[in-house]
């Protein structure tokens, strides 16, 4: 095409605006990159590279690090407040103090084999509060008593209502296994009702939790190491599962058992206030998100915190909001650190236990 006569060489208005001057990075600016394959990497190279790859990646790492810093924070680090009680005087008790992890998680995570890694958590005291919906409860006494199995998502429902088989997403759960948890839970429920009747025994759904952990005496269950360990594990919604099921046909067989889910607040709230520092691990959004998160509303807010789900914030819902939204809370202090991972946690939090506390775990074996 001909230029006409008037026609400028170059239009300066866009060159003006395609080459707007950039101001100069600070010395502290993380370059992007990525690993170099061609060197043999080990996972922890892998995934120290992480952070500095962008998107998802980078807040991947960030969780790594966050998580290390909860793993290894003790008192002693800190300088003595002017108002610190004697008992936290001591320097033998500072640096014996740790920082108070919450781990809460929904039920899908335990039917999957996420089971296995939150068992090593607890299995090792790595982690100090769980909070788990009603089916994380049960799936895990289940599985003790009869497998779960990989199937897939476009398995048609109403042919596997036929065959007696349940889909969680791409598991598959037969129907007897709940069958054979009745055969097993029930017996429980009338010795707990027995113990209120003439014990006066108060149930919580955490002092039920660990009844039922003591119970199942198998080292596979998450639960049977936090009765072991004496890691409480709070779950509000017990009732509503396969657990709640058995509480509602137990009530027409033997009635009055009674479960106080108002006694457990108390002793969740006081797992936050009374502690030094906290973090917060929390996979998949709802109950557990939210029952953790207030909890340490109650000392004007965690000190780390880790969320891990595919939830978006555009709704409103409390599942899909960024940790910032919990700072305007006063759930997460102000000066935390804190990072939400948009993915489904299957994909990555076995990672990100593998290079936390697994690796700390495996290192002080090894020295």
């Amino acid at each position: 095409m001909s230029q006409t006569p008037n026609e400028p060489s170059q239009p300066t208005g866009a060159q003006a605006a395609v080459f707007v001057q950039s101001v100069a990075m600070p010395e502290s600016a993380v370059l992007i990159k990525g690993p170099d394959f061609n060197q043999n990497l080990s996972l922890s190279d892998l995934m120290s590279s992480y952070k500095t790859m962008g998107f998802q990646a980078s807040g991947l790492g960030e969780a790594i690090d966050i998580i290390n810093c909860m793993r290894t924070w003790r008192l002693s680090d800190e300088p003595v407040a002017a108002d610190e009680t004697e008992d936290y005087r001591d320097p033998e008790t500072r640096c014996k103090t740790k920082c108070k992890i919450f781990l809460g998680y929904t039920s899908n995570l335990v039917s999957s084999g996420m089971r296995e890694i939150i068992k090593f958590l607890v299995q090792h005291k790595m982690v100090d509060v769980v909070v788990a919906t009603g089916g994380g409860i049960e799936e895990d006494f289940i599985k003790c008593l009869a497998p779960t199995y990989l199937g897939a998502f476009d398995l048609k429902g109403s042919d596997l209502r036929k065959q007696g088989l349940n889909r969680i997403g791409n598991l598959l759960v037969p129907n007897n296994n709940y069958c054979k948890f009745e055969d097993w839970v029930v017996p429980i429920l009338d010795k707990m009702l027995d113990e209120q009747k003439t014990k006066g025994t108060i149930w919580t759904p955490s002092s039920m939790i660990k009844k039922l952990g003591e119970e199942i005496n198998d080292e596979s269950s998450i639960y049977y190491w936090c009765a072991k360990n004496d890691i409480p594990v709070y779950c509000p919604a017990i009732t509503d599962g396969s657990l709640g099921d058995m509480i509602y046909f137990h009530s027409y067989k033997n009635p009055g058992l009674i479960v106080d889910i108002a006694a457990d607040i108390r002793s969740m709230n006081n797992e936050a206030v009374f502690a030094k520092k906290t973090g917060m691990i929390i996979l998949g959004g709802g109950l557990i998100k939210h029952h953790i998160c207030n909890a340490n509303l109650m000392r004007n807010g965690a000190d780390y915190a880790v969320y891990i789900n595919t939830a978006q914030e555009y709704d409103g819902s409390d599942a899909g909001a960024r940790p910032d939204e919990a700072v305007s809370w006063g759930k997460i202090r102000l000066d935390a650190r804190s990072v939400k991972i948009y993915a489904e946690a299957t994909l990555v939090f076995p990672l990100i236990v593998a290079e936390t506390f697994a690796k700390g775990h495996h290192e002080v074996k090894k020295n």
